[in-house]
C-alpha cells in the first residue's frame, strides 16, 4: 500500500472514531427551555385595569402637560415621528395612548356599559378635555384599585376600565405623592382580586412581566428580568429595577413574578427619549401595601419626622473621621425646636443607627423614621469627634414640606492671600450675623486658594469645626491651621446657607525656609 493511501485509511479511521464522541458530545448539550407566560396572562390579566383621566377647561384649547413654546402640532409631530402613532386624542391615534384620548368606549356616567371606541359619547360634557392614561390593578373583590399617584393627579373625573370593557367612574380614596401611590374605588363588586407577593423575596436575575397600556394599548404584556434591587431614586423608595418594556400608560400596572403574584408597581423609566431604553423602576408591593392601608383607613399617610436634613458619608469623609466603613447619614442641618434639636443632635453628627437599626446609606434613614409612629420614644447613635454617643428622641408628625429659604450675607471683603496650609483666609463673624445664624461658634471664610480652591470652599462660607477642635475664633482658627500635619486629611465642617457638611481636605506642606 502507497504512502497516500495508508495516510487516506489512518485519516478515514480516525474519523470513524470520532463520529460517535461527536454525536454523544451534542447529544449532551442541555435543552434551554424558555418560560411560557400564557397561563400566567390568563390568570392575573383580568386583575389589570386601564385608566383614563379628565379634566374641566375652558374655551380654549389648550394641552394638558405640554412644554412652553410647543404647540399641538408640535407634539403631533414628536408622537409621529418617535413613537410612529399620532398624538393622544387625535384621529386614528389609539385608545387613550399617552394623553388620555377623549374616545374611550362608554360613558363615565353610564356604568357598566360598553360602546364604540371611535365615537365621542354624546352624554360627556364638552368642558371636559383628556388629561391622562396609565394603569391600574384590582386589589380587593369590592372594587378597590391601585394606582400611581401621578396617574390620577389633579384629576377631575377618574375611568376604570376593566378587560370586560365595563368602564367605571372611580372615587378617589387617596394619594401619597412621596411614595407616588394612590387608591380608587368602584362601585364593583366579585372583581378578579390580584394575588399580593412578598417583594422582599425578589431576586435578581428572576423572571418578571409588566401588564399595562402603553400609549392607551390595553392589556399589553412584556417580560423580561429583575435587574437589580434596593435603587435608591426617592426618600422613601428601594425601586426594584428591571428590563422590562415599561413605557407611557404603563405607569400604576403591577410588576408579575412566575408565580402570578404582584411584586411592585411600575412607575418609572430612565430614558433619554421619553421611551423605554432597557431600564425600568417599580415600587416594592411592600411599600405599597403600607401606604394603601393608611390611604384606605384615613384618606392620607402619616409619617414620622426627626427634623434633620442629611447627606451621604463619602469614603473621603469617612476616612477622615476615623469611621470603620462610609456608612450612616451626614447631618446637614437641624431644624430649630425640632425633635432632633431637642434630642441634642448637632450639624456634622453621624446618624449610625435608629432604634438599634443600623443606617447603611443616608436613604435609609427616611424611611426607618417615616414608618415610625408619631409620638414614639425612639434612640438615635450618633458618631461626634471619634466617639458614638446615643440620644434619645420623640418622634414628631411629617408636616408639609418647607422651603427652605437661605439667609442673606452680605459680602465679605477679601484678604489679600490666605497663607495656612488649608488656603482658607477667615475672619470673626459680627455679633448680629452671629445671632441671626444661630451660631454659637465658626468663622467666616474671606479668601480660597490652593487646597480650599480645589476642594470647593467658596468665599461667605462658614467654617464650624477642624478635625474634632470647635472653631471660636479667626485667631484660633489660624493657630489650629498651624499645626496640621501635611501626610493626612483633615475633615473640615462648613455651612453653607442652610445646609452643613464634612469636606475632607488635604494640607499643603509648608514651604522651605
Amino acid at each position: 500500500m502507497s504512502n497516500y493511501s495508508l495516510r487516506k485509511f489512518i485519516a478515514a479511521a480516525a474519523l470513524a472514531v470520532c463520529l460517535p464522541f461527536v454525536s454523544q458530545s451534542a447529544s449532551a448539550v442541555p435543552t434551554v427551555n424558555l418560560p411560557d407566560f400564557t397561563t400566567l396572562v390568563d390568570k392575573v390579566g383580568p386583575s389589570v385595569v386601564n385608566i383614563r383621566t379628565t379634566s374641566r377647561v375652558g374655551s380654549g384649547t389648550e394641552l394638558r402637560g405640554v412644554p412652553p413654546g410647543l404647540d399641538d402640532g408640535d407634539m403631533s409631530e414628536f408622537f409621529r415621528r418617535f413613537f410612529g402613532i399620532p398624538m393622544p386624542g387625535q384621529p386614528g391615534s389609539p385608545r387613550g395612548g399617552g394623553g388620555g384620548g377623549g374616545n374611550n368606549g362608554g360613558s363615565g356616567g353610564d356604568q357598566g356599559k360598553g360602546g364604540s371606541r371611535n365615537a365621542p359619547d354624546d352624554n360627556q360634557d364638552n368642558s371636559e378635555q383628556s388629561s391622562g392614561v396609565g394603569s391600574g390593578f384590582i386589589l380587593s373583590t369590592d372594587g378597590y384599585v391601585m394606582t400611581n399617584a401621578h396617574v390620577v393627579d389633579d384629576a377631575d373625573t377618574i375611568y376604570v376600565t376593566l378587560t370586560d370593557k365595563r368602564e367605571f367612574k372611580a372615587r378617589l380614596v387617596g394619594v401619597d405623592e412621596r411614595t407616588d401611590v394612590a387608591v380608587v374605588k368602584i362601585s364593583a363588586t366579585n372583581l378578579p382580586a390580584i394575588t399580593i407577593g412578598d417583594s422582599n423575596k425578589v431576586r435578581v436575575g428572576e423572571w418578571v412581566l409588566a401588564i399595562g397600556s402603553p400609549f392607551g394599548l390595553d392589556n399589553t404584556v412584556t417580560a423580561g428580568i429583575v435587574s437589580a434591587k434596593g435603587r435608591d431614586t426617592g426618600d422613601y423608595l428601594p425601586f426594584i429595577q428591571t428590563d422590562v418594556a415599561v413605557n407611557p400608560g404603563n405607569s400604576g400596572g403591577p410588576l408579575i413574578n412566575m408565580a402570578g403574584e404582584v411584586i411592585g408597581i411600575n412607575s418609572q423609566i430612565y430614558s433619554r427619549t421619553g421611551g423605554f431604553m432597557g431600564i425600568s423602576f417599580a415600587i416594592p408591593i411592600d411599600e405599597a401595601m403600607r401606604v394603601a392601608d393608611q390611604l384606605k383607613t384615613s384618606g392620607k399617610v402619616v409619617r414620622g419626622r426627626i427634623a434633620v436634613a442629611i447627606g451621604e458619608v463619602t469614603k473621603d469623609v469617612a476616612d477622615s473621621l476615623g469611621l470603620p466603613k462610609a456608612q450612616g447619614a451626614l447631618v446637614s442641618s437641624v431644624e430649630s425646636g425640632g425633635p432632633a434639636d431637642k434630642a441634642g443632635v448637632q450639624p456634622g453628627d453621624i446618624i449610625m443607627k435608629f432604634n438599634g437599626q443600623n443606617v447603611e446609606t443616608a436613604t435609609d434613614l427616611p424611611r426607618m423614621v417615616g414608618d415610625t409612629k408619631p409620638g414614639t420614644k425612639a434612640t438615635i447613635t450618633v458618631w461626634r469627634k471619634g466617639q458614638t454617643r446615643e440620644l434619645p428622641i420623640v418622634v414628631a408628625e411629617m408636616q408639609p414640606d418647607k422651603v427652605a429659604k437661605a439667609e442673606q450675607k452680605k459680602t465679605p471683603q477679601p484678604k489679600e492671600r490666605a497663607s495656612n496650609s488649608l488656603g482658607l483666609a477667615v475672619s470673626d463673624i459680627p455679633a448680629e450675623q452671629r445671632k441671626s445664624l444661630k451660631l454659637t461658634s465658626g468663622v467666616q471664610v474671606d479668601a480660597v486658594e490652593g487646597p480650599a480652591a480645589r476642594a470647593g470652599f467658596q468665599k461667605g462660607d462658614i467654617i464650624l469645626r477642624v478635625g474634632d477642635t470647635d472653631i471660636t475664633s479667626a485667631k484660633q482658627f489660624e493657630a489650629v491651621a498651624q499645626n496640621l500635619d501635611a501626610s493626612k486629611m483633615v475633615p473640615i465642617l462648613v455651612r453653607r446657607g442652610d445646609n452643613t457638611q464634612f469636606v475632607p481636605l488635604r494640607p499643603r506642606v509648608p514651604a522651605q525656609k
